[in-house]
């Protein structure tokens, strides 16, 4: 299989509803307008505004002390663990965590690092799985220096840690001199959830960042905070892995739009995911995971028909949706509407009928 990513189609009609994921979002008009109008200078060497003001924002937002920018999250997990492990380090994660099975073995690659995979149900881990997997500081084994978690949980099915086991995950690893890591791709959808801050989320959490691609609908960005002295260590690889931009505030400016604008629409998301959780569950023989913010996952197998063919089945018709581990996942975001959930509830209920 190629390594590189088909382009579409032709043969395939254009995409009239993509649930394919929050990255595909397109920026509004707003948005556009707003990054039209931003005010640049050069990332690299600290001079762009827009830049230093949206990561002096997400510092504050997450209660940290500093802030950079990246073009990614996979960036600020692949540059985060490289400011905080050494090679032959052992980073702690539930074993279907991002870090682990969709960043192309790069923390071994550049890192040396070895990411042990606990077990959990819904993508994340308990306190108490986490203290078995201790094991003592011998020279026989990897040095345990850190715990990372993943919120929300994108292959559990978007679900969201509890602010008990996070703060529970933060006592044990301290206790043990370990360092603690929130991929915070989705963070905000969390906080939107549960009613709980981004701030008090990430209590205690020496690194957490927040991506703007994903529900916040930005074209690109993400923001890593931590301390000033780790911060300043995650921009050593930010240079290095070719993260170091230029006139940034362009695409800053979206992120700092969002920020203003897109946060606390993300509970639109979550009730469409809801109703068409509600909507697939009606079917028979389709089963559902009941979705806790914008990922609905779904198995037609029951139906008579696998996950894979009612993916492409859907694609014929213009809908779009990926399959994960076996489900489909479909997510929902500022460019699906409720009239697209009704639509493609529809769509589903005909495909099993012709089976």
């Amino acid at each position: 299989m190629p390594f590189t990513p088909a382009r579409p189609d032709p043969s395939q009609p254009a995409v009239r509803i993509n649930l394919l994921s929050d990255t595909q979002t397109r920026p509004t008009p707003e948005m556009r307008a707003a990054m039209a109008a931003a005010e640049v200078g050069d990332e690299q060497v600290g001079d762009d505004p827009t830049v230093n003001a949206l990561c002096d924002r997400v510092a504050d937002l997450l209660g940290k002390d500093a802030a950079v920018f990246m073009p990614s999250g996979t960036m600020c997990n692949v540059a985060g663990l490289l400011a905080h492990c050494r090679p032959g380090d052992e980073i702690l994660a539930h074993r279907t965590a991002h870090i682990l099975s969709r960043e192309g073995g790069t923390h071994a690659a550049l890192g040396g690092f070895q990411i042990t995979g606990l077990d959990g149900d819904d993508g994340k881990f308990t306190p108490e799985t986490l203290r078995a997997a201790l094991h003592p500081r011998t020279r026989y084994e990897a040095a345990q220096t850190l715990v990372s978690v993943e919120q929300t949980a994108n292959i559990g099915g978007g679900t969201i840690w509890a602010r008990s086991d996070l703060d529970a995950i933060v006592s044990i690893a301290r206790e043990r001199g370990m360092a603690t890591h929130m991929d915070g791709a989705r963070l905000l959808n969390a906080c939107v959830a549960t009613g709980i801050n981004a701030r008090d989320m990430s209590n205690g959490w020496d690194s957490v960042w927040i991506d703007f691609s994903k529900g916040l609908g930005a074209p690109i960005g993400a923001v890593l905070a931590g301390t000033r002295d780790y911060i300043d260590a995650v921009w050593r690889w930010k240079q290095g892995l070719g993260g170091s931009m230029r006139q940034a505030g362009i695409v800053a400016a979206a992120c700092i739009h969002a920020l203003d604008h897109h946060i606390d629409r993300l509970a639109d998301d979550h009730a469409n995911a809801r109703t068409l959780a509600r909507g697939l569950a009606q079917i028979d023989g389709v089963q559902v995971q009941e979705p806790e913010t914008n990922l609905v996952f779904f198995d037609p197998a029951a139906a008579g028909i696998s996950s894979s063919d009612m993916v492409k089945a859907l694609r014929t018709i213009g809908v779009s949706l990926a399959t994960m581990d076996g489900r489909i996942r479909a997510c929902t975001h500022l460019d699906v509407t409720a009239a697209m959930i009704e639509e493609t509830l529809g769509l589903v209920r005909e495909i099993v009928r012709a089976v």
